[in-house]
């Protein structure tokens, strides 16, 4: 049996868009149909493999390239590889696109006053009032995706609903065979 091709699956967004929680969502499924899966968390690189990083462009952007880095070494070794990371300039996401092959964008999409709403860390509050420096979306900016291949507005549904239109579109554009196929083969 041909072992299944890794690809890396990156989802950018604001900070309390949803990204970490549509990740894993959509990890539990890949790996409901054996799939082999990493997720790459922002927050957990930054602390152990990114630790000493700032928040300027120069270490966000050496950060988002590690990120990929990992990302490439997995999905080349038939792992699918998932970022949930800002990821807040739209270059160095299209480096890390450029460099990794087979790569899908999802852009978790969700107003900023929405992000705001969500926020249980209280960050955003802090960045409002000028506690907390260079903060994606406040005093930071944050580079939405031109030309996305996944764009999911989780303000307007369920991470449920979201994490089944990703599925869908890795279905339909060949990254995993769709779940009917699955049965039939372990059916046959």
């Amino acid at each position: 049996m041909q072992e299944a091709k890794g690809f890396t699956l990156w989802f950018t967004g604001l900070s309390g868009a949803g990204k970490s929680t549509l990740a894993h969502l959509v990890a539990e499924e890949l790996r409901r149909r054996g799939r082999k899966v990493e997720i790459l968390d922002g927050d957990e690189v930054r602390e152990n493999l990114s630790k000493g990083l700032g928040f300027s462009k120069e270490d966000r952007d050496t950060n988002i390239l590690r990120i990929g880095y990992v990302a490439r070494l997995l999905a080349r070794n038939g792992v699918i590889a998932i970022a949930a990371a800002i990821s807040p300039y739209r270059e160095t996401r299209e480096k890390v696109r450029e460099a990794n092959g087979d790569f899908v964008e999802v852009f978790v999409k969700c107003p900023l006053e929405e992000c705001i709403r969500r926020d249980v860390k209280g960050l955003y509050q802090k960045a409002l009032k000028g506690e907390i420096q260079q903060f994606t979306g406040i005093s930071d900016p944050y580079e939405e995706p031109l030309n996305p291949e996944i764009v999911v507005e989780t303000d307007r549904q369920e991470p449920e609903e979201s994490a089944v239109l990703i599925i869908s579109y890795l279905e339909e554009h060949g990254y995993l065979e769709p779940a009917d196929r699955i049965q039939e083969g372990r059916n046959g």
